[in-house]
This record gives structure tokens, C-alpha cells and sequence, in this order.
């Protein structure tokens, strides 16, 4: 029987066995990706950057990431609609084809006013989509601000 050992960070050595078995380390990272300000209104497809061109994403070059974390801040509890987009692109960063595949139909944003929420992109599964599109919508109440953390974890 083969005896398998390995050394320390220190120059130790140590052997193998099922009480003392070797060392793993958690590899995964996650990058910020956007921070940003939004005044949200009942402009229909706002994005996050406050753009309405609905060809330009939200996030670019994410092909990286199996899912994004959206972290948010709401100052106002009025009714607000939030849809995800995503597509794939080519190597030079054209999209693969026209419009986005909708990951989130038009939903309503959780939350009540100043609090915290978050929101992982896809809910379920891993994306590894190369672009995204956030957009949010008042549907009821008055205009606020809604300040957005986005992550990517690898």
C-alpha cells in the first residue's frame, strides 16, 4: 500500500489518511461588476446605467461568471417592475443574434422602503451569459432612488 503525503506552506510533511485527509481550498471569487444610482420612474425600459436603448446591456463581458448577485437599496416602497435579459455574443463582442433571451418576465422588485434586497441572476441553475439587461419601471407611487450592487461569481 502506497503511502501518499504532501508539505505545508511551512515545509512540513504530512501524511494522508482518513483522519487527517487533504487540505481543500474553496476556489471560488466574485468581482464587482456594477455600482450605480438609479432614479426610477415610469420610463419603460430604463436600465440600471438609466439608458432606454434597449440594444445596449447593463453589463458587458460576463461570460466568465455562472451568477451574478444583485444587491440593492430602495429609499421608496412604490410598485416597481424589474426584468432580466441576457445573450450570448461572438469573440468580438457582437451579439450571436438579434434581441435578448428574457431570464425575468417583467417582475414585481421585493422590498419596502430603505431596506436591502438581493437577487440572483438566473434564480436557478448557472448562466454564463456574455451580456445582461436590468431594467426597472415604477408602475405605481412616486419617482426614488434605487442604488445597485451587482457581483459576479465565478
Amino acid at each position: 500500500m502506497a503511502i501518499i503525503s504532501y508539505l505545508t506552506d511551512a515545509g512540513d510533511e504530512r501524511v494522508v489518511r482518513p483522519s487527517t485527509p487533504l487540505p481543500v481550498s474553496d476556489t471560488r471569487t466574485a468581482d464587482t461588476l456594477l455600482v450605480a444610482t438609479t432614479g426610477v420612474n415610469a420610463t419603460a425600459n430604463r436600465d440600471l446605467l438609466g439608458s432606454t436603448a434597449t440594444e445596449l446591456p447593463t453589463l458587458d463581458v460576463c461570460g466568465q461568471y455562472r451568477k451574478l448577485v444583485w444587491f440593492y437599496f430602495r429609499t421608496s416602497d412604490a410598485a416597481t417592475n424589474y426584468r432580466v435579459l441576457a445573450r450570448a455574443t461572438d469573440h468580438n463582442g457582437a451579439p450571436l443574434g438579434s434581441g435578448w433571451q428574457e431570464l425575468v418576465p417583467p417582475t414585481t422588485l421585493p422590498g419596502a422602503a430603505n431596506t436591502w434586497g438581493r437577487i440572483e441572476i438566473p434564480a436557478s441553475g448557472d448562466g454564463y451569459y456574455d451580456q445582461y439587461r436590468i431594467e426597472v419601471q415604477r408602475t405605481g407611487g412616486s419617482d426614488y432612488i434605487l442604488t445597485s450592487k451587482i457581483i459576479g461569481v465565478r
